[in-house]
């Protein structure tokens, strides 16, 4: 299990690793912490994650995974030499965000043709991008709020002419967005120009992309999926935020935000909106699991699909794993489909043909 990292959620990271690790100390299954400091040095060793949870890494051993599949595995790196730490059967990334959830990591597991739970590089980088994403949802009859795309250095080259872009997409308020992270992290509700400004500097200070959304009056409601080929959803779950917008403090630091398990919509409503994550789903080759959120506009229960998370929080107050249970799956019986799913889907992939040899008639 890989956790940590380079994004801005390093910390939600370590939340989900421990609430995955205490399901899986009771299983069958022999689990090797793998972890990544915010600077990008993979760790392992005994009490890794309270470790990263401490910032002390001296104890623990410097770790590697090789992009060779001749030497598959967890890799020990010292000042002499380098040596296999432990053999391995499945990968479980639990980094959210930049370099783990954006198809980088999955890239590293494709070279090294080792199985893993979660999406493939093509889904993984699609979904994480919001701007990409949406373009996609859009292309496939999937409706989504009005969105426009802003890089760094279009702010740096001349601010007051995107402002002016930006204020076209509709009156305020209006949602700022990193377009590469989850979480909440870097999310501004804006109410007017000077609050415009301001969210789009702090945005950029997590990305070089942003997106700027029309703020409308919702419901927000979420579904997990599970599956590769033929995937399940869950129940239907509503958040409800304790401020303005679910925004990192609401989701994981008070206890002013709330969710409903399963949602209070109507039995109609319920089915669209699980048909559209499915649809969504395979629209963008997904594997394994995800959340996706969606928006109900409140005067016409018009459905938005909001994003799709490839690596979903894992947290006990996180909706992936709630939503299950609230659909009968328990945790240990989801980690265990997850696990076997990565086979299924790894195990597809190598019955593929991976040579052409022209034959002469």
């Amino acid at each position: 299990m890989i956790f940590g990292g380079r994004s801005g959620e390093h910390d939600v990271s370590l939340m989900s690793a421990r609430f995955i690790l205490d399901i899986l100390k009771d299983t069958r299954h022999k689990i090797v912490p793998i972890g990544i400091s915010r600077e990008g040095s993979w760790y392992s060793g005994r009490g890794v994650l309270k470790a990263f949870q401490s910032g002390e890494f001296s104890k623990l051993d410097q770790a590697a995974m090789l992009p060779d599949p001749a030497r598959r595995g967890i890799w020990k790196i010292s000042a002499e030499q380098i040596s296999l730490l432990s053999g391995l059967d499945v990968a479980f990334p639990v980094l959210h965000g930049t370099y783990g959830e954006d198809g980088s990591l999955q890239g590293l597991f494709e070279m090294a043709e080792i199985a893993y739970v979660g999406a493939g590089v093509l889904g993984s980088a699609a979904a994480m991008d919001k701007a990409l994403f949406f373009d996609v949802m859009r292309a496939n009859g999937i409706p989504v709020v009005d969105t426009i795309l802003i890089s760094r250095s279009d702010l740096q080259d001349n601010i007051e002419a995107q402002i002016s872009e930006v204020e076209k997409i509709g009156d305020y308020p209006l949602f700022v967005k990193p377009a590469n992270l989850g979480s909440s992290v870097g999310i501004s509700k804006v109410q007017n120009r000077s609050d415009l400004l301001e969210g789009l500097m702090e945005a950029a200070e997590y990305d070089r992309r942003m997106i700027v959304q029309q703020g409308l009056d919702v419901r927000e409601i979420e579904v997990s999926l599970l599956g590769n080929e033929h995937p399940e959803a869950s129940v239907c779950g509503e958040i409800i935020p304790g401020e303005e917008f679910y925004s990192y403090e609401a989701k994981y630091h008070d206890d002013k935000s709330f969710s409903t398990i399963p949602a209070e919509i109507s039995a109609a409503l319920s089915t669209e909106i699980r048909e559209i994550a499915i649809k969504a789903y395979r629209a963008l080759d997904l594997a394994g699991m995800a959340r996706v959120d969606f928006f109900i506009e409140k005067e016409t229960e018009k459905i938005y699909l909001n994003e799709i998370n490839t690596i979903p929080g894992f947290t006990q107050i996180s909706m992936y794993p709630m939503l299950w249970e609230g659909s009968g799956v328990s945790n240990t019986d989801l980690i265990e489909r997850l696990i076997s799913l990565a086979m299924e889907r790894f195990n597809d992939k190598t019955a593929t043909k991976r040579d052409f040899q022209r034959v002469n008639s």
